[in-house]
């Protein structure tokens, strides 16, 4: 059974880094696009392609955020600097994201592959 686990939540102070990761299990996840989530509408954040290293970032996190993979360890890395307050959320990790797209959009949590997710909380 496919199932994704992310970790590396928690409480950081604004202008912080921390480092999320996302781990596969029950299949291998080297022909899927995978791609983080947040909130309770699931507001698209960041996504990797499987092949060409395409990759999509919502306009808020451009600049801070990195999304990477390692195809040999099945695990997705968002890598998270310059944190602010309102980058507080659940944050998820899914398959077949849309590494192409442009603009704003939301995961379906009622469709395909997700883990449980994480709290990310910014506050001093």
């Amino acid at each position: 059974q496919a199932q994704l686990a992310e970790s590396g939540g928690g409480l950081v102070q604004p202008g912080g880094s921390q480092r999320l990761s996302c781990a596969a299990s029950g299949f291998t996840p080297a022909f899927n696009a995978i791609g983080w989530f947040r909130g309770r509408d699931r507001e698209a954040v960041s996504c990797i392609s499987s092949s060409d290293g395409s990759t999509y970032y919502a306009d808020s996190v451009k600049g801070r955020f990195t999304i990477s993979r390692d195809d040999v360890k099945n695990t997705v890395y968002l890598e998270m600097n310059n944190l602010q307050p309102e980058d507080t959320n659940v944050y998820y990790c899914a398959l077949d994201c849309d590494p192409y797209y442009s603009g704003p959009y939301y995961g379906r949590p009622d469709l395909g592959t997700w883990g449980q997710g994480i709290q990310v909380t910014v506050s001093s």
